[in-house]
């Protein structure tokens, strides 16, 4: 099976390169890229980093332009000749294989596996090209002329000899085109468009020549947006040039000179005249609430500064939170994977909320944020496991805006989501990962919001019975509390994943519990925690689906995948999530020394642990990842540092370092699969500074850092310095490690020890040290 997939990997790279080279426009020599003017941590960044790759395991990420956790995403939404887009390919608009742009529109998600929004796109044309034919006729590029950093991008479009420079403020996109050509310089607004596979509705345009000015709204429903009734969005266009003559279209029909416009295809045509030498502006505010905010958002961002002062600006903000961790590394590439990983885990969650506070929430409800920023787009399954941990450290007010904004939501929706987006809840992946999130937030000290109401929408959810509740974020909880598990004879698939990751959350719950004196519950949820263990079988030593009277399930095949199920005509992984028996096998963070008896002790489980690390795809994002560690997924990362709980420090050391060498690169190609809001990203920028989180607790494992030495902003005034003496290539192991001088013994931390600052300090050797150092 295996060897078909690489087979089959190799057909498809080879069709998507056939048509790159068969397709790719000649360059014109004499346009000129501009210099990219970067700061002392920006010049580091590489947008384009998992923006390529086979297309249904690549990064899911853009080159295009945005501002930390800004609502405007400003990037091109590519394709191949001719609007084709056959595969899943670039869920964020773009894919580095694609050689054509249908334009560039403000928002999408960052690394997911769904395909949403696309917002207004604008497209530069010249001469006589029907603005009806746009999503046929893209505009072709080639990856020479085309460039990017954090805060900026720019491409030259040959076919109408024009360069394209974007940047953004936090709810404005800034446009900047640069014409060569006597031909009519045109710009195309798209009020109605979306993402490939999407559609949109309630669109509406209107032109006003008298300011420049271009205002519009439309619904648009696509991946996640099209589960909760559309994403209703406002933007108002303002350029610095006059309008020569516009046209507006509805569907097929165009008309000059009609001010306005409305349908579910709607748009304007924009012509500027002869522009030879010449550019044209525009700046697009953008809002999910009204036309006034998007209005009210240009203004406050972005009233009177022109594209190079917001371009600076935006590089500038970039700077400064890259800066919030510096690192030193003898190795350039290493700091290129390390700050564009920061920059990747600063992209989401998305500040939904306007200058004026207000924000779109869930049901369509306008809410005034007082006191946070209201924040969506938060991929929980995927972040909870260390993206949330790395702002707990570097930035506690994201922190606690994720978690006051999951409060609002559970408001109004009666439960915690699973993965909102946008304005509602994409109900994406399964079981209440927000416990977590919330318990580990109030674990480490980052207390400044109601955690009595988000505790009992915890314990509300983990108790509901009734799969129609509002409160019913679990599927088949019913049968989880009736039988400790999740038979498989009842449930329809995911009955192990579901059973794995309950337990889990229980066991958050549990310790936000006893951290609020709630003693009881503390004690039934400790006991729920361990529900893990019912569905562990003796003789295979796998976690196995189970029927109702209490029977394994068969047959069972350990090195079988959810993915082999899809070409199967037997489907034999089922009861798993993404994966199988072997990536499932290591899921039960919460008690990692009772999943190591269950094993019958430590040497028959590292030895089943190494194995599985040594059966890792010998490429990094294979189209088949096989049944051994693979990182491109969530549910196994933290397999390496499970080492350290069997009394092998040495090798969670050996084997995260070369996680950190092998799954991460700095090209297209350069991550394991899905990004997931930085949940890729911050494994890197965790692991590469020595620590790891124990996610849903305060405590944090040690690792081997790959960077010579690590600042770490903490807030308030700490620094938590890390250095790794002797760190190399060749020097991948710990000898020792101390805390503000002191060795220690053990290779785990809590967030207490840290969060005053101090100095962690790893002495590194070629060769193991006894006790891994510890």
């Amino acid at each position: 099976m295996t060897a078909f997939f690489a087979k089959l990997k190799g057909f498809f790279t080879a069709l998507i390169f056939l048509f790159m080279s068969i397709f790719t426009p000649g360059v014109y020599e004499n346009v000129d890229i501009p210099e990219i003017e970067t700061g002392e941590y920006t010049q580091y960044v590489d947008p384009f980093i998992g923006t390529g790759g086979l297309p249904w395991v690549s990064g899911m990420l853009f080159p295009g332009a945005t501002s930390p956790y800004g609502l405007v995403r400003l990037s091109p939404d590519t394709a191949l000749p001719a609007g084709l887009n056959p595969f899943k390919m670039g869920t964020a608009g773009y894919y580095y294989g694609h050689n054509t742009i249908w334009g560039f529109s403000h928002t999408r998600l960052s690394g997911t596996g769904a395909v949403d929004m696309g917002h207004f796109r604008v497209t530069p044309v010249v001469g006589k090209m029907k603005a009806t034919e746009r999503m046929s006729n893209p505009l072709p590029f080639s990856h020479d002329r085309e460039v990017a950093t954090a805060g900026y991008y720019a491409v030259y479009l040959p076919s109408i000899d024009c360069l394209a420079e974007l940047t953004t403020t936090q709810h404005v996109g800034a446009h900047r085109y640069s014409f060569n050509t006597n031909r009519e310089a045109r710009i195309l607004i798209d009020a109605t468009s979306f993402l490939s596979g999407g559609r949109a509705e309630e669109g509406f345009i209107r032109v006003n020549p008298e300011t420049n000015e271009v205002e519009g709204e439309a619904r648009v429903f696509t991946g996640f947006t099209g589960r909760y009734g559309g994403l209703k969005g406002y933007f108002v266009a303002r350029f610095d040039t006059p309008f020569k003559s516009f046209a507006t279209w509805e569907g097929d029909t165009v008309t000059a000179g009609k001010l306005e416009a409305s349908g579910n295809d709607t748009g304007a045509d924009l012509n500027f005249g002869n522009l030879n030498g010449r550019s044209v502006e525009l700046k697009v505010g953008i809002s999910f609430v009204s036309l006034e905010n998007a209005r009210e958002n240009l203004e406050a961002e972005a009233a009177g500064k022109d594209f190079d002062t917001i371009k600076a600006e935006a590089i500038s903000v970039w700077d400064d939170n890259l800066s919030k961790i510096k690192i030193e590394s003898a190795d350039e590439d290493v700091k290129t994977i390390f700050y564009t990983a920061l920059y990747h885990t600063m992209i989401m969650p998305t500040n939904f909320t306007d200058v004026n506070g207000q924000y779109l929430g869930f049901d369509e409800t306008v809410g005034t944020a007082e006191g946070f920023t209201y924040r969506t787009d938060l991929s929980l399954w995927d972040t909870v496991r260390t993206t949330h941990s790395l702002y707990a450290l570097i930035d506690k007010q994201i922190q606690l805006d994720s978690v006051k904004s999951l409060i609002a939501m559970a408001d109004i929706d009666g439960a915690l989501p699973r993965w909102p987006s946008g304005g509602g809840e994409s109900g994406s992946m399964f079981g209440s990962p927000a416990d977590l999130l919330i318990a580990e937030t109030y674990l480490k000290g980052i207390d400044d919001f109601d955690v009595e109401k988000a505790y009992n929408y915890m314990k509300n959810t983990a108790l509901e019975q009734d799969d129609s509740a509002p409160a019913a974020k679990r599927d088949y909880n019913a049968l989880y509390l009736q039988y400790g598990y999740i038979p498989a004879d009842m449930a329809e698939k995911r009955s192990v994943s579901y059973t794995l990751e309950y337990a889990w959350e229980d066991y958050s719950i549990a310790l936000l519990a006893e951290a609020l004196g709630k003693t009881e519950d503390a004690e039934f949820f400790k006991e729920r925690s361990q529900s893990y263990k019912n569905l562990f079988n003796p003789a295979t030593k796998y976690f196995q689906a189970r029927n109702s009277d209490g029977s394994f399930v068969e047959p069972f095949v350990a090195n079988v995948t959810s993915y082999y199920d899809e070409a199967l005509p037997v489907k034999l992984a089922a009861a798993y999530v993404e994966g199988g028996p072997r990536h499932w096998r290591w899921t039960a963070q919460q008690d990692a020394a009772g999943l190591i008896e269950l094993f019958g002790g430590e040497d028959y489980f590292v030895s089943e642990l190494e194995q599985f690390m040594l059966d890792a795809s010998p490429t990094m994002a294979a189209l088949d990842p096989g049944p051994g560690y693979w990182h491109g997924n969530q549910h196994d990362i933290h397999a390496a540092y499970l080492f350290n709980d069997a009394g092998r420090p040495d090798l969670a050391q050996k084997w995260v370092r070369w996680i950190l060498s092998e799954r991460h690169g700095t090209g297209p190609d350069g991550l394991d699969g899905n990004d997931d809001g930085g949940t890729l990203s911050a494994w890197y920028v965790l692991s590469s500074m020595g620590i790891y989180p124990i996610v849903g607790t305060d405590k944090y494992y040690i690792g081997a850092p790959i960077v010579d030495s690590a600042e770490i902003n903490l807030g308030d005034g700490n620094v938590l310095k890390v250095s790794a003496i002797n760190q190399s290539a060749d020097n991948i192991y710990v000898s020792s490690v101390t805390l503000n001088g002191t060795p220690l013994t053990e290779p785990y931390l809590t967030h207490a020890d840290i969060a005053g600052g101090g100095e962690l300090v790893f002495t590194m050797s070629d060769t193991p040290a006894a006790n891994g150092g510890f």
